[in-house]
């Protein structure tokens, strides 16, 4: 049984960072693609960020480019997303998803299999 807990989310003045962690449990995680989907209230699900676990190959939505880094630790099976220069608009819940076999779009929420409970992260201005 697949299983990912995100942590790391909270309360952060406009400008700051925070970094979310997902530990992945269950399998092993070479042959997925984990990604970092965000939801905030009123809006759809949209995706922030993906990472091929084999070869680290990184994907982001243009909206985190260059403020966002996803990485992951192969020891801890964990996936890391380093935030930097917060705004209002990245409040949400922020939800770790693991998709078996990196078939797919990495950008698309019906290409993963298993996600995590989310994590909220609130940035106030």
């Amino acid at each position: 049984q697949v299983q990912l807990v995100e942590s790391g989310g909270g309360l952060v003045q406009a400008g700051g960072s925070l970094r979310l962690s997902c530990a992945a449990s269950g399998r092993t995680f070479s042959r997925y693609t984990m990604g970092w989907f965000r939801q905030a209230p009123g809006k759809e699900r949209e995706f922030v960020a993906a990472i091929i676990w084999s070869t680290s190959n990184t994907y982001y939505a243009d909206s985190v480019k260059g403020r966002f880094t996803i990485s992951r630790d192969n020891a801890k099976n964990t996936v890391y997303l380093q935030m930097n220069s917060l705004t209002p608009e990245d409040t949400a819940v922020y939800y770790c998803a693991a998709q078996e076999y990196s078939r797919g779009s990495s950008d698309y929420t019906g290409n993963y299999d298993y996600w995590g409970q989310g994590t909220q992260v609130t940035v106030s201005s």
